[in-house]
């Protein structure tokens, strides 16, 4: 694999490599097996793959979040290396190379951006969507990998491409979870030793509440959620919502579910002081 950290290194080594489709892996690096997995899905479908690594300051809210992101670039490598192939390209930017100059666009997504994520993360998804456009822009991908458990993000990029005419194919990739379900996540090797003992309740919880659709209205397993989580020592529950994967419109009733659309339960909860979200598809059998 290459390694490059320009825009014109990236662009001239596409230009002369000259092979379709290019598929493209944004991460923000601190790089685990469930962004392994959307790399391989990109190599399964193309000739070459992009992968960048580059934490976004504009999708970053709380300054100390940003501050406290896992940086982890020589073992991330370590691991691209291992399934990369020579022809394959890492592309590490400085903010300076991403933002030249300051990004003032502002986007819209209506519902998207107002519910779960967008209510405690404000400002999370416009700066998403600007260090998308600017990559896809850079990189000029046929097919961009992003993974299922940032669920609202994914709908956002989703609605991103629709927006602004981008020709790019999103593909998705399931959630990748430890052996005691706990969604792989970057920020999971900062949680405290005593908290993570606790953690692989959420996965537990969103799957109990899953299968209990068939026999109980939506209040009564927000209720089921809320009590077993904010009763987990270390954890708080910040949302639970069962929303349509187009929209992400909250459900008041289970009446609101229609058989021909696709439903999930997203999940938020603060673990100590660090910031969990997963994700369980829900449906009516």
């Amino acid at each position: 694999m290459k390694v490059v950290s320009t825009v014109n290194e990236l662009q001239y080594l596409l230009k002369e490599l000259n092979l379709s489709p290019v598929g493209f892996v944004p991460t923000m690096g601190a790089l685990h097996e469930g962004h392994m997995s959307l790399v391989v899905n990109g190599i399964q479908r193309c000739p070459i793959v992009v992968v960048s690594i580059f934490v976004n300051p504009t999708q970053f809210n709380d300054k100390n979040d940003l501050r406290n992101y896992p940086s982890t670039p020589e073992a991330d490598l370590g691991l691209l290396q291992k399934i990369m192939r020579e022809k394959d390209i890492v592309f590490i930017p400085t903010v300076q190379e991403i933002y030249p100059e300051e990004d003032k666009r502002k986007f819209l997504f209506e519902n998207l951006d107002n519910v779960m994520e967008a209510l405690h993360r404000p400002g999370h998804f416009n700066g998403v969507a600007q260090v998308v456009t600017r990559l896809f822009d850079i990189v000029k991908p046929d097919i961009a990998v992003f993974g299922m458990k940032d669920f609202q993000q994914l709908a956002i990029v989703k609605a991103l491409v629709k927006q602004t005419g981008n020709k790019v194919k999103i593909i998705t990739s399931p959630i990748i979870r430890e052996n005691d379900g706990l969604a792989m996540s970057s920020r999971n090797r900062l949680l405290e030793p005593e908290i993570r003992k606790h953690v692989p309740v959420i996965y537990k919880t969103i799957s109990a509440a899953a299968e209990m659709i068939n026999d109980n209205d939506i209040s009564k397993i927000k209720s089921f959620v809320s009590d077993r989580i904010n009763k987990e020592p270390g954890l708080k529950l910040e949302y639970f919502e069962i929303v349509d994967d187009i929209e992400l419109i909250p459900l008041r009733k289970k009446s609101e579910m229609k058989r021909d659309r696709h439903y999930v339960g997203c999940i938020a909860v603060t673990a100590g002081n660090i910031r969990l979200i997963d994700n369980i598809e829900i449906g009516l059998v």
